[in-house]
């Protein structure tokens, strides 16, 4: 009974402390003291949870209206004050709009900055690289962070073996992308291999691993089919192709 009361306490005292800072509807306080877990769970549901999720799809439909402003508010915010964190974000906005010598020029300038050996900055500077057709510029920022714990199974490494591939170092390229061949994760990175095994002549390997996802799919949950619809539909497309 003492643990459910002092959960009861804490989980108002955060909801208060939200509503308080998040200037909410008086009304809400007599919800959360007067009906102590009930409205708890209630503001939490309406007004937390939900309004996060709204916060993510307004942001979203404004960068499908006003795709420029995101940029245009992050250029300000850097010469505002030019951090670290606010040019690395700034390359990230141009980035995700293919503006890829921005990115990489604004990366490299975050780098500079006494960070040479940030992970998450030179993994998107090699994407960068990669996405601008810079191949050997991306391999040299792979092999920067590929002894870090966190490029095993990274989009680094994603990026390094398709820019292998396309220097001509095949053997290398194939076994960093065979690393994604993991059953029931990495479905866009094993379509890459399937699709990697086809544009080297490896029909076999291929028809394989699409057999494999073609089963896989059967088994996947609702929401896991959901996510990975479009895979699943060029999958059984390039299946029916090989077949």
């Amino acid at each position: 009974y003492m643990l459910y009361y002092y959960f009861v306490i804490v989980l108002q005292a955060y909801c208060i402390y939200h509503c308080y800072t998040k200037r909410n509807n008086y009304f809400w306080y007599f919800v959360i003291l007067f009906i102590p877990l009930l409205g708890c769970i209630l503001y939490l549901f309406t007004q937390v949870f939900q309004k996060r999720e709204l916060d993510k799809a307004q942001e979203s439909i404004l960068a499908v209206v006003n795709p420029g402003k995101k940029i245009s508010d992050l250029e300000a915010k850097f010469h505002f004050a030019e951090t670290f964190e606010n040019q690395v974000a700034l390359a990230d906005a141009y980035l995700d709009s293919q503006l890829y010598e921005k990115a990489i020029a604004n990366y490299n300038a975050a780098l500079g900055r006494g960070y040479q050996n940030d992970f998450y900055t030179i993994a998107k500077l090699e994407e960068a690289y990669y996405c601008a057709s810079a191949y050997k510029e991306a391999i040299k920022c792979a092999e920067k962070i590929k002894n870090n714990s966190k490029f095993k199974k990274s989009k680094a490494l994603f990026y390094y073996g398709l820019s292998l591939e396309k220097i001509g170092s095949l053997a290398v390229a194939e076994e960093m992308l065979q690393r994604f061949d993991a059953p029931f994760s990495n479905y866009k990175e094993r379509l890459n291999l399937v699709q990697f095994y086809r544009r080297n002549n490896k029909l076999v390997e291929a028809k394989s691993l699409l057999q494999e996802l073609v089963l896989e799919s059967e088994q996947m949950t609702k929401q896991t089919r959901n996510t990975t619809r479009g895979i699943i539909k060029k999958v059984k497309e390039e299946l029916a192709e090989l077949q």
